[in-house]
């Protein structure tokens, strides 16, 4: 069946959506520190701009601290720049050779506005999937045009199709969801 072959090539794009949303739900801050909420911050140094991960080793002694041992000691004023640009919320702290984040407890005022952002974030991700099933659609609806399947085939294929977009809405929401239980905790 023709149609299959044109949901299959969809799919690369619709994991796509999801690893995207995977990453962005990691930047997404708990009570929990993690590597992931700063090593992608774009660090001005010499020059260069490099992700933070490039420059500094990032790990997570405590529950709500961070510690980045840059690779050069040199780099300590660039990477204290760089995050207070990236994310004023965030308590940094040059301390030696290393720099020092500590993270502040999570208001409730705080905690609504992360969960609007899981709103923003979820909707970018079903704004991919919807494209990734109109062009999908648009391919079965025109093998029909030309002939290549049959009527009764166009229809098979709009009902897999739809079955396999409301596959990766759940996940979309369940991986949402599971980000918002995170946070309110």
């Amino acid at each position: 069946m023709k149609y299959k072959e044109y949901i299959k090539e969809i799919n690369g794009e619709l994991e796509n959506a999801l690893e995207y949303l995977k990453k962005e739900l990691d930047k997404i801050r708990t009570d929990r520190a993690t590597p992931s909420l700063v090593e992608d911050i774009v660090i001005e140094c010499f020059d260069q701009k490099m992700k933070l991960k490039e420059l500094a080793a990032i790990s997570c002694p405590e529950e709500r601290q961070m510690v980045i041992e840059p690779w050069n000691k040199d780099y300590i004023k660039s990477i204290v720049s760089g995050i207070n640009k990236a994310n004023s919320e965030l308590t940094v702290m040059p301390q030696g050779g290393v720099v020092r984040i500590n993270l502040p407890p999570m208001t409730k005022e705080y905690r609504q506005k992360l969960i609007k952002k899981l709103s923003e974030i979820r909707e970018e991700a079903r704004v991919s999937v919807k494209r990734a099933r109109e062009e999908a659609w648009k391919k079965i609806k025109d093998a029909e045009k030309k002939g290549e399947i049959t009527e009764d085939d166009k229809f098979l294929g709009k009902d897999d199709l739809q079955k396999t977009i409301d596959e990766y809405n759940k996940k979309i929401d369940k991986l949402v969801e599971e980000k918002k239980d995170k946070i309110k905790a």
